[in-house]
């Protein structure tokens, strides 16, 4: 089917059929129950798994770049995803 050279981009692919299939069980749930509150509890527990899922994919795919861009690239990248993550934290 695929054939996948490097097993960094792997992972993260790993990482986002995982991520997809959890919201896919999700929207079944949605219609099983066919609740407004047990889909909006359904629903906050997505929104637990989802930021999770972006940092480990992002932690994957910073591990393959660490020995191939500079130190200060390195830290540019990583700032950029904690503010990211400090962005959609954030209420305001």
């Amino acid at each position: 089917m695929f054939f996948v050279k490097d097993k960094i981009v792997f992972g993260m692919a790993m990482m986002r059929i995982l991520s997809c299939l959890i919201e896919l069980t999700a929207a079944l749930l949605f219609i099983k129950f066919d609740s407004i509150q047990t889909a909006l509890k359904i629903n906050a527990i997505l929104a637990l798994i989802g930021p999770t899922i972006m940092a480990v994919v992002m932690a994957i795919g910073l591990s393959g770049l660490s020995g191939r861009i500079s130190p200060v690239k390195f830290g540019i990248i990583l700032a950029g995803v904690i503010l990211i993550f400090f962005g959609v934290s954030r209420e305001h």
